[in-house]
């Protein structure tokens, strides 16, 4: 038990010692959009502007957790379709997604933009996320009433980073979510002309983009190169 302990004990000292600048914090940029029961059957289909910010916490040169803000507007029209039923039905719709996401990052090869030599890598990530959007709540022959919710979601995704300068970086990503809601589009199968689609499907929504990075945060024991 002692050698176990040991041994955890000399992987998180390396953790610790072992690290690059410890903090980095930026805002991303990009495009959005959704896969549902309305509109593209794409997945990845960017149409609207998105953004947010982000932090993460250098725990080595492999591995970062990570924190985010994300501004996501989603939107999509039936007549984007390749399906014509789809087609013909011609449902359209808009939402705006408000999401916070916290997660763990995994650099392919060592990342650190204070080196020559290991300053890029592609990564993969896997996250949290509860969001906050809008639901039709009842209709009318003429209106629909809409309110807010606040759900959760799966995101992962992959990207590549590259240092710019010794306290500068970008990266190029992809974040993919899946959420445990089919109602982006305001389907609802509980009033009556709202229920349409494949009720076992639930909604994705996606990120592609860039993000620009501040590095900062000497770690115990730093000696410079």
């Amino acid at each position: 038990m002692n050698k176990i302990l040991l041994v955890f004990f000399g992987l998180f000292l390396s953790l610790q010692t072992n690290a690059q600048l410890l903090n980095e914090i930026g805002l991303f940029v990009g495009g959005s959009n959704y896969s549902g029961d309305i509109g593209n059957e794409l997945y990845v289909f960017p149409n609207r502007i998105a953004g947010g910010l982000i932090y993460k916490r250098n725990l080595n040169s492999r591995f970062s957790a990570r924190a985010s803000y994300s501004y996501l507007p989603i939107a999509d029209k039936d007549a984007n379709s390749f399906n014509s039923v789809r087609k013909d039905r011609d449902y359209s719709f808009s939402n705006t997604l408000q999401e916070l996401a916290v997660g763990i990052e995994f650099n392919y090869f060592d990342y650190d933009v204070m080196s020559r030599y290991n300053g890029f890598s592609p990564y993969i990530f896997v996250e949290f996320a509860t969001f906050h959007y809008n639901v039709a709540t009842s209709a009318t022959d003429d209106t629909i009433s809409y309110g807010g919710k606040i759900a959760y979601a799966i995101p992962f995704g992959l990207g590549y980073k590259s240092k710019i300068t010794d306290t500068l970086g970008y990266a190029l990503e992809l974040n993919v979510r899946y959420t445990f809601e089919d109602d982006l589009d305001y389907n609802n199968k509980e009033i009556d002309n709202l229920g349409f689609g494949n009720p076992n499907t639930n909604d994705w929504y996606f990120f592609t983009g860039v993000s620009l990075t501040y590095s900062f945060g000497r770690p115990p024991c730093f000696s410079p190169r």
